[in-house]
């Protein structure tokens, strides 16, 4: 055998067992996270998926869908408790994300999101409730109300997704591997500890300008995005989203839903212009709200976002003007 063999050899066995070290470090972290973090709700079975919700509160219902790469405690780091005051809340765990599961072979495109929201409102007994997204939960949202009318009273969209965005950001360009068994090798060695090593980084483009609170990684569910499965889960999410954005686009004009948008004035991730001021002026009656902040208002600006979600459920129960008669 010639030295060089005797080099590549060595290469490749240093190679494989780096990988081995990997993936036995991301399969510990994942069970180490999900040990400590137990779901707090039921599931519930709908075609696709198994999703895991939290229901508080009595009333009129609102539901809560969250955006990419997260998961039900972005709303239950503060906005679930003030609202169940006056509303049922239901927050749900999109499939595949948090502790929800998405049927393998099913789709993630936001048709297939939308129509498994539409199941669930079904199996609750939500009656147009409104539909509050946050970031691609609002392209979703939005999704839902033009595919079943029928089941929305109205949207409220907190920094939502809405045209298909000029670039990626960088945060969320590993997502976009176009091959499955690539991104599936990522997900089990190196976005783990490559997630842990650039948190700063990212985190100041996610929640940037507004400050990360210190306990978003437990109370707001940071930490369950650190498993391999969430990641695959919100590549296929990215991806899906991607291929089926475009078509909603020439709907937006047919919907006849109350629809209120807020968002951050200096949002790192989604340009309030791109996608609050481009949807308001495609949607009949839409309001937008521009305010200081950026891209994780559910978390930062709390209040103001729980006012935002009452305001637009107020707008719900205002009759519509009868049209004028004329002689």
């Amino acid at each position: 055998m010639t030295v060089a063999l005797i080099a590549l050899a060595v290469l490749l066995a240093l190679l494989l067992l780096s990988g081995i070290a990997l993936w036995l470090y991301t399969w510990r972290t994942a069970r180490r996270i999900e040990a400590a973090m137990p779901p707090p709700g039921r599931f519930v079975d709908v075609p696709g998926a198994r999703l895991h919700v939290v229901e508080r509160g009595q009333g009129p219902a609102l539901l809560l869908v969250h955006g990419l790469s997260g998961q039900l405690e972005n709303f239950g780091y503060g906005m679930i408790a003030p609202l169940a005051e006056s509303f049922r809340v239901i927050a749900v765990d999109r499939p595949g994300a948090g502790h929800s599961t998405r049927t393998p072979g099913s789709a993630a495109d936001l048709p297939a999101q939308a129509d498994a929201l539409a199941a669930l409102c079904d199996r609750l007994g939500l009656e147009r409730p409104l539909v509050v997204g946050h970031s691609l939960g609002g392209a979703i949202a939005l999704a839902l109300a033009i595919r079943h009318p029928e089941r929305v009273g109205g949207l409220a969209l907190i920094a939502p997704l809405t045209h298909p965005p000029r670039e990626i950001s960088p945060v969320f360009r590993a997502m976009t591997v176009p091959r499955a068994w690539q991104r599936w090798l990522l997900a089990w060695t190196l976005v783990v500890p490559m997630s842990i090593r650039h948190r700063a980084e990212v985190m100041d483009i996610v929640f940037g300008p507004d400050p990360v609170p210190d306990d978003f990684p437990t109370r707001g569910g940071g930490l369950l995005a650190l498993r391999p499965r969430h990641f695959l889960a919100a590549s296929e999410d990215l991806i899906g989203a991607a291929h089926s954005l475009p078509a909603l686009l020439p709907n937006y004009g047919t919907l006849r839903v109350p629809v209120s948008v807020l968002f951050g004035r200096d949002d790192r991730i989604l340009d309030f212009a791109e996608h609050g001021e481009a949807l308001v002026a495609r949607v009949p009656g839409a309001t937008l709200t521009l305010v200081n902040g950026g891209h994780m208002l559910p978390v930062t600006a709390i209040d103001t976002t729980v006012d935002f979600v009452r305001a637009a459920a107020a707008q719900m129960q205002v009759p519509s003007p009868r049209p004028r008669q004329f002689a």
